[in-house]
């Protein structure tokens, strides 16, 4: 089973916090199985956009860990805020959180796409 949204995120402020940086949650979502996406902050303004990974990236162990995939990269707000605004009108449930860190590290575990399926 895997764990609900509002204790993920609830974890991961925490962590972020214990780090020394900063997170927020700028949309709250369904507490049980809410989609989480991630908005990393960086100090030249420019932002990564973090979502769920597909189904197709999860291996084949049957994990219920979530995994991110990134979605934008160093990009400017505007077109993170747009994107947001699509997902948003698609699931009205999700989760907004965002990180003030310039490292992501190990605080979002991001799936791996293989490169070579052969």
């Amino acid at each position: 089973m895997r764990l609900r949204s509002d204790i993920f995120v609830s974890a991961l402020l925490r962590r972020v916090f214990a780090k020394g940086d900063f997170a927020a949650v700028e949309k709250k979502g369904t507490e049980e199985a809410g989609a989480v996406f991630i908005r990393q902050h960086f100090r030249d303004g420019l932002e990564t956009l973090y979502g769920p990974a597909p189904q197709s990236l999860f291996d084949d162990g049957g994990s219920t860990d979530r995994l991110f995939e990134v979605r934008l990269e160093r990009r400017p707000a505007d077109d993170v805020r747009d994107m947001l605004d699509r997902e948003r009108k698609f699931d009205s449930d999700l989760w907004i959180v965002e990180l003030e860190v310039e490292e992501i590290g190990d605080l979002v575990p991001t799936a791996r796409r293989n490169e070579n399926p052969l």
